[in-house]
């Protein structure tokens, strides 16, 4: 079973910068489709950014630029860099974990997921 543990959200004003972290852990290799998502209130859940296997990253449109998605093997750990934050980044961001080489072909990991971390940013 698989376990996923965001942390790093928080309150910053417009044009600052957060790091999330999403620490994994209950599978021997830290070698899955990885993804970020993050979802509103009264909105609904949508997917931020993806990492693969091989390195390879998807993001959506409204972060291109901003947000980087990494993720240290050694540390089991995925990060999500957010620079340059606006007011509509403001959701709660949850990681998730899917089969390796499921993010290629355009898929949005969904098998495990963590239980989110609050981002709030004010203008």
């Amino acid at each position: 079973q698989v376990q996923l543990v965001e942390s790093g959200g928080g309150s910053v004003q417009a044009g600052g910068s957060l790091t999330l972290s999403c620490a994994a852990s209950g599978y021997t290799y830290f070698d899955y489709c990885m993804g970020w998502f993050r979802q509103a209130p009264g909105k609904e859940r949508e997917g931020v950014a993806t990492i693969d296997t091989d390195g390879s990253t998807v993001y959506t449109d409204s972060v291109k630029g901003r947000f980087t998605i990494s993720k240290d093997n050694a540390k089991n750990t995925l990060y999500l860099q957010m620079n340059s934050l606006k007011p509509e980044d403001t959701a709660m961001y949850y990681c998730a974990a899917d089969a390796p080489g499921y993010c290629s072909g355009g898929h949005w990991p969904s098998g495990y997921w963590g239980q989110g971390t609050q981002v709030t940013v004010s203008s």
